[in-house]
């Protein structure tokens, strides 16, 4: 038996130990005559050892990472942005060059798990969805990416989005069928989930859904989420994005809501936004809901923000939701490394946050990020710069300042 030693890690901050892999697995510590059959030792040089980072809601079909900086000018209504991005992607160079180099960038600060939207609509018709499969491919051996059919420009008030859709579905080419604010953006509520669930139960997937809408509205939405969820079938299959309905109802309507996000196993996606009112995030995570973090778009038409280091995400979750101590800062790591993992894959075992070395146990896959720091607390803190990126059991990412090169 060949293993892969990892020596002198802290997994989650706690005592110094060593690591075992195997197969791009953790695996039981060998006994004393089997310690010579080890074919290679990582200095873990005493840091930090998490899950890889897992973003559950990035946008690599309408990044600008890379490319020179433009000022933002898109309108500030959410069809204004949604327009501006329509209109000004096809001025810089080709998707499938600026998804390659930002998910190469994600790489490089420790995410090997991605949930990625690609826009299709009559617009860009499969072009975009193309560039982030090329993206995909490109750095398959280094990330496992699920890819979204996201109609950002609607569906009802984008005809002909529909068959691009299913088209992308027949052809085998996406992984989860992508809803938006379904009164908001297509203002025919039942038509929008109509088409989007109605895909999803023909060809077997999941549903990611952005909701912006917030209040009444998006209480109204997530009501109708809920009925389809229920009547399909479809527990642990639906994730709500951005979920501002949170927040803005009474507590009554916030009470029903989370009940029934909790009875029908349905994730949230936060990408702890700037400038709006925080999700209940404690309670969500004490009423068992899966939470993920994401990136959101990077440096975009949407955004002049973003950067690819989901360690910067962290940090910016940790800060909006005012988390101080060391279970929530501990709690908070869980929702960037394992929560994510469990919004992406809902069969994953449902572990406690705040037991254990969750994502680091024997039978968990050999993805690991290793970060320094004091403590865990002080390293999400701090978030610095330097970082090593295990994929596999194998490194491929060692760096000390924020210039990473691949090892591979």
């Amino acid at each position: 038996m060949t293993l892969t030693v990892l020596q002198g890690v802290r997994p989650w901050g706690g005592p110094a130990t060593d690591l075992y892999f195997e197969d791009g697995r953790v695996v039981a510590p060998p006994n004393g005559q089997a310690v010579g059959g080890i074919g290679e030792r990582i200095d873990g040089r005493g840091r930090i050892a998490l899950p890889s980072f897992a973003d559950v809601h990035v946008h690599l079909c309408s990044t600008r990472w890379g490319l020179p900086f433009r000022p933002h000018t898109a309108p500030p209504s959410l069809m204004g942005h949604i327009e501006a991005d329509r209109q000004g992607w096809r001025q810089d160079a080709p998707i499938a060059d600026k998804a390659t180099a930002m998910l190469g960038r994600m790489i490089s600060r420790g995410t090997t798990k991605v949930r990625s939207y690609a826009q299709i609509d009559t617009h860009a018709g499969l072009e975009r969805l193309e560039g982030v499969l090329a993206a995909k491919e490109h750095h398959a051996a280094l990330a496992d990416v699920t890819v979204m059919a996201f109609p950002q420009s609607g569906i009802m008030i984008d005809p002909g989005t529909e068959s691009l859709l299913e088209d992308a579905l027949r052809q085998g080419l996406v992984d989860v069928v992508g809803g938006i604010d379904p009164c908001a953006v297509d203002r025919d509520p039942k038509g929008h989930l109509d088409v989007v669930f109605g895909l999803a139960e023909r060809y077997g997937k999941p549903v990611d859904l952005h909701v912006h809408e917030t209040g009444t509205m998006g209480a109204f939405s997530w009501d109708l989420i809920f009925e389809r969820t229920r009547a399909l079938g479809m527990q642990g299959q639906v994730t709500i994005s951005h979920a501002m309905a949170l927040g803005t109802n009474s507590p009554e309507v916030e009470d029903r809501l989370i009940a029934q996000l909790v009875e029908l196993d349905v994730a949230i996606a936060t990408v702890a936004p700037r400038g709006s009112r925080p999700l209940p995030y404690r309670r969500l995570l004490a009423e068992g809901v899966r939470v993920g973090l994401g990136e959101d778009g990077m440096r975009d038409y949407w955004s002049p923000y973003g950067d690819g280091d989901h360690w910067n995400r962290l940090f910016q979750l940790c800060w909006q939701h005012n988390l101080k101590t060391d279970e929530e800062l501990r709690a908070a790591a869980f929702t960037a490394t394992v929560g994510g993992r469990q919004v992406i894959d809902p069969s994953l075992a449902r572990v406690d946050p705040l037991v254990g070395t969750p994502g680091l146990e024997v039978g968990d896959e050999a993805d690991l990020v290793l970060v320094e720091g004091e403590t865990l607390s002080s390293a999400v803190v701090d978030h610095r710069p330097s970082r090593v990126v295990i994929r596999a059991g194998r490194v491929v990412v060692d760096v000390d300042q924020d210039d990473p090169t691949f090892r591979v």
